[in-house]
C-alpha cells in the first residue's frame, strides 16, 4: 500500500470504524493550534476532506491550549452536531464524563499525518476494540496480579468487586483504542520505580505539567495510599513539592494511587525525544505495551499525576499477560481469540514498534 492509500485508510478507520459516522449525521472537528506543537494541521484537514466525500460537510473549529474552564462556544457547538472529532487536549479534560443524549465524541491520539497512514493509524478500531475487551476480561477476572519492571516496580493485588460490577471506562471514543479499562488500584500495594518524568493525566491544566526525575525513586503503596519515597533525597523533595503544587491547587487527596492500566497498541511508535515535552510524550506513548501508567494525586479517574513504568510484566494469577513491554495475546484464551478473528493482528504483535521517546 502507498502512502497515499496508507492515509486514505486511516482516515477511514477513524471515521466510520470508530466514529461510525452516516452522510446524514452532523461532524464538529475541534483543532487545536499546530503552533502549540501537539498537532499538525494537514491530519485535521485530511480527515474533513474524507468526510466530504461521504456527503458530510465538517464544521472545523480551531481552538488554543487547554483551560481548567471550558470556552461556552465550544460546548454550544459541541450540542449541535450529532459527533465531534478532537484533535486537541481538550477532549481528554472530560473524558470521564457523561455526554449529552445522542451525541458521541472521539479523542483522537493522532499527532500528524504521519501517524494516521501508519500500522497505528491503519489498524482496525473493532480488532482493538476486541482486544480492550479481552484484556479487560483478563484483568478483572484474576484472583492476583503482579507488576514487575526492570528498574525494581513490585506492585501487587487484585481487581475490587467494585471494578468487576461498574466497569468505569471512559465516556468518549479513542483513537487509537490504545488502553484496557482503567483497574481500581485500591486492594493493590508495594513498590513502584519512579523515573524519568512525572506528568498530567490531561484532566486538568496546572504549571509546570511534569517534573523531571534524576535516576530512580521508589514510592512506596499500601491499598491505593502513597505511604513515602526511597531514594536520593533530592528527588524525593521535588516529587513531594510537585504533588503539594497540584493536590492544594485543586484540592485534592495527595496521595492517592486511584488506577492503572497499560498500553494495547503494539502501532504506537513516538519518534520524538521525551524531554522536548514531556506531557505531550507521556499523553501520547500511554498506548504503547512498554508503558503501564499509574493515575495518582486525586480519589478520582483519572486523578492529575502519572507515574510511567517502561517495560513492565504484568502476571496474572502467575501466567504473563505483558512480558517486559509485549502484550502477549497468545497466553490466554480470551486474548488469543482476538488473533484467531483478526489475523492481521498477529504480525503486528510479533513486530511491534519500539519508538518510546527515551
Amino acid at each position: 500500500m502507498n502512502k497515499s492509500a496508507s492515509i486514505v485508510s486511516g482516515a477511514e478507520n477513524l471515521l466510520f470504524q470508530c466514529a461510525k459516522l452516516q452522510p446524514h449525521e452532523s461532524l464538529l472537528i475541534i483543532c487545536e493550534d499546530p503552533a502549540l506543537g501537539w498537532y499538525d494541521a494537514k491530519t485535521p484537514d485530511f480527515i474533513a476532506e474524507t468526510a466530504k466525500k461521504i456527503g458530510l460537510t465538517p464544521t472545523i473549529m480551531s481552538v488554543g491550549k487547554p483551560e481548567n474552564d471550558l470556552d461556552p462556544k465550544i460546548t454550544e457547538a459541541i450540542k449541535k452536531h450529532d459527533c465531534t472529532i478532537y484533535f486537541s487536549r481538550i477532549g481528554d479534560q472530560d473524558r470521564f464524563a457523561q455526554l449529552p443524549p445522542g451525541k458521541r465524541s472521539v479523542m483522537c491520539y493522532i499527532r500528524d499525518i504521519e501517524m494516521l497512514g501508519s500500522q497505528y493509524g491503519q489498524a482496525s478500531y473493532p480488532a482493538f476494540k476486541q482486544v480492550k475487551n479481552a484484556v479487560d476480561e483478563v484483568l478483572l477476572n484474576a484472583r492476583e496480579i503482579e507488576i514487575t519492571c526492570p528498574l525494581g516496580t513490585h506492585y501487587t493485588g487484585s481487581a475490587t468487586n467494585r471494578a468487576r460490577k461498574d466497569k468505569v471506562d471512559v465516556s468518549v471514543l479513542r483513537f487509537p483504542l490504545g488502553v484496557p479499562l482503567p483497574l481500581d488500584a485500591s486492594k493493590f500495594s508495594g513498590t513502584v520505580a519512579l523515573s524519568h518524568f512525572l506528568t498530567p493525566t490531561g484532566s486538568k491544566s496546572y504549571h509546570p505539567p511534569s517534573v523531571e526525575l534524576e535516576g530512580v525513586t521508589y514510592a512506596e503503596v499500601a491499598d491505593g495510599r502513597i505511604t513515602g519515597y526511597r531514594g536520593d533525597q533530592r528527588q524525593i523533595e521535588k516529587i513531594e513539592a510537585h504533588y503539594d503544587m497540584v493536590s492544594d491547587q485543586f484540592n485534592l487527596d495527595r496521595n492517592a494511587v486511584h488506577s492503572w492500566h497499560a498500553g494495547i497498541h503494539p502501532g504506537c511508535d513516538y519518534r520524538t525525544k521525551a524531554a522536548n515535552d514531556p506531557d505531550r510524550w507521556s499523553n501520547t506513548v500511554f498506548t504503547s505495551p512498554r508503558f503501564l501508567h499509574f493515575h495518582t494525586c486525586g480519589d478520582y479517574a483519572p486523578a492529575e499525576i502519572c507515574w510511567m513504568v517502561l517495560d513492565p510484566t504484568i502476571k496474572v494469577d502467575g501466567e504473563k499477560l505483558w512480558d517486559n513491554g509485549r502484550l502477549e495475546l497468545a497466553r490466554f484464551a480470551q486474548t488469543r481469540a482476538c488473533i484467531d478473528n483478526w489475523p492481521e493482528l498477529a504480525g503486528l504483535f510479533e513486530d511491534p514498534a519500539q519508538g518510546v521517546g527515551i
